[in-house]
């Protein structure tokens, strides 16, 4: 069973419980080995400070966090998986700066002004109303404070477009069956990625959602893009 984009938390959440043991290793390999450089780049864009808050949506079994926590930041892991945060506590036990909170990030638990910086990758997809969602961050994240979203986009080139629609409908199945518990998550996957806006339309939602100095750049070609941008100062 896999969660259709209709996106009902409940069903999305189960379907994350469903993998969470393996997503990590999955990530590896269908991503063939992008999904570091693109946590790297991600990372280098929240620029993390010692002393600093950071919430890490939709943050998994925590690979994302532990690479924010590393700057000696204070790290929040947040996602509507149990089973993934049941995963992250065991693997990132060692990390002393990275606490995991299960929570909603259409409705975050976290009071006004509370972080320096808010992020998510690869989650904004799965979101049931991702706009709902950019308003929330805005609002936990302090005047001044950062947004990273690294999220699949569009690879504006077409034929770099179609060799990744080719991997996608012909390479990606055979490597799922390979490495996932779970073909059908991995084929909602395709769907909501090919459903997914591209970067400028993106911008125009991080933007309406009352988000300053908003600037993406694509990686690995457009096939993700990391989109940035600065909580306002003040209120106009």
């Amino acid at each position: 069973m896999r969660a259709d984009l209709g996106k009902d938390p409940r069903d999305v959440s189960a379907m994350f419980d469903r993998v969470a043991a393996r997503y990590d290793r999955t990530n590896t390999v269908l991503s063939v080995g992008n999904a570091t450089l693109w946590r790297a780049a991600t990372t280098k864009a929240v620029a993390p400070q010692r002393g600093e808050k950071i919430l890490d949506v939709a943050a998994g079994t925590g690979t994302s966090s532990a690479s924010l926590a590393k700057s000696g930041a204070s790290v929040v892991a947040a996602d509507f998986s149990p089973g993934m945060i049941d995963v992250g506590r065991r693997r990132q036990a060692h990390v002393s700066n990275l606490v995991f909170v299960e929570a909603d990030a259409m409705n975050l638990p976290f009071g006004d002004d509370e972080f320096d910086a808010v992020t998510i990758s690869f989650g904004l997809r799965n979101v049931k109303d991702p706009k709902q969602a950019l308003r929330e961050f805005l609002r936990v994240t302090k005047p001044g404070g950062r947004l990273v979203v690294c999220e699949f986009s569009h690879p504006p080139v077409r034929v770099i477009r179609a060799g990744y629609d080719f991997y996608q409908k012909v390479v990606m199945p055979p490597l799922v069956k390979l490495s996932s518990s779970n073909d059908d998550a991995y084929e909602y996957l395709n769907e909501s990625i090919n459903a997914w806006p591209d970067q400028a339309a993106l911008a125009g939602w991080i933007r309406e959602a009352g988000w300053a100095d908003v600037a993406w750049r694509n990686l690995t070609a457009g096939v993700v893009a990391l989109h940035r941008a600065r909580k306002p100062l003040a209120t106009v």
